[in-house]
């Protein structure tokens, strides 16, 4: 199959709830705000959609609402890690089945197992599918980063695994990321306060928290890094910058929740234990942030 480039600005969305339960029409009116406003492509049930206290089936309807919502105006990259192989295999497959353009995969967490192991399981989860394959290495939440020889052999061996979402805060990470692959690999940032140096090493885009909210300020920065224009890009990263880190003063995404509830895009900001509401000097915070930048 033809592969697409998944690049610029990609949100990780929320998952709204209402009273303990996925709010569909909250999740609707998101989407369609979230393409309006340019977005390049949409992530469900990923950390950010609090996919860890999701059902699994709400985990599948949640990525097949998103995919009727977006009704192919822009990608969607389904979640579908886990820390069992073979869960992330059959979340893999059914969310091919539903119609998602990718996967966005991330290490086994909790586990930690070793490089080899980290290999078998990213392979077994690309044997599942032809589609997109976006590894994602986190290793302040999986307590295991996908090695860069893990990497490299996976991109040896399939041509649908070509993307990574990098989120250890590291700008020397990718950059050995890039030394290793250069442009046979896709880096995107997972960390919206380093998208910009991320990019300035060779990402191309980024997974972002932020844009659920920011999406056409984030679009326009991540628009002109990818134009070489980094003057001009680094002006809304230094606007931006007090958000970017507000958003995460508590666990993600308590915060962001609380800022799109705010602006009227979902009705609540309610997560589901073991999150909890903000403290009111934390909300207080991301309230003055966001004001600061007009929202």
């Amino acid at each position: 199959m033809k592969l697409r480039p998944f690049t610029g600005t990609i949100t990780a969305l929320v998952t709204p709830f209402r009273r303990g339960q996925v709010d569909y029409a909250d999740l609707k009116k998101l989407v369609a705000a979230q393409i309006r406003g340019g977005i390049d492509g949409l992530v469900p049930v990923g950390t950010t959609g609090e996919s860890p206290t999701l059902s699994h089936e709400e985990h599948l309807d949640v990525i097949r609402a998103v995919i009727a919502d977006a009704a192919g105006r822009v990608p969607v990259i389904a979640g579908t890690g886990s820390n069992s192989t073979a869960e992330a295999v059959e979340l893999t497959r059914l969310s091919h089945e539903a119609g998602a353009d990718a996967m966005l995969v991330v290490a086994p967490y909790y586990n930690k197992p070793s490089p080899e192991g980290l290999f078998r399981h990213f392979c077994a989860v690309a044997d599942a599918t032809d589609r997109p394959i976006i590894l994602y290495s986190i290793p302040g939440r999986c307590g295991v980063e996908i090695g860069v020889p893990v990497v490299v052999r996976l991109r040896a061996k399939y041509e649908h695994v070509r993307w990574i979402k990098e989120a250890g805060g590291s700008v020397d990470r990718v950059d050995q990321l890039k030394q290793a692959l250069g442009r046979d690999l896709t880096v995107l940032s997972g960390d919206d306060s380093l998208t910009l140096p991320f990019m300035a090493v060779g990402a191309e885009g980024v997974i972002s928290v932020a844009s659920n909210l920011l999406v056409r300020e984030i679009g326009e920065m991540v628009r002109l890094a990818l134009a070489g224009d980094f003057g001009a890009a680094r002006k809304i990263h230094r606007k931006l910058y007090p958000v970017f880190k507000a958003l995460f003063v508590e666990p993600n995404p308590v915060p962001i929740k609380l800022a799109v509830a705010r602006a009227g895009l979902i009705s609540s900001a309610e997560v589901r234990s073991p999150l909890c509401e903000m403290s009111a000097a934390s909300a207080k915070l991301v309230t003055q942030a966001l004001a600061a930048v007009g929202h």
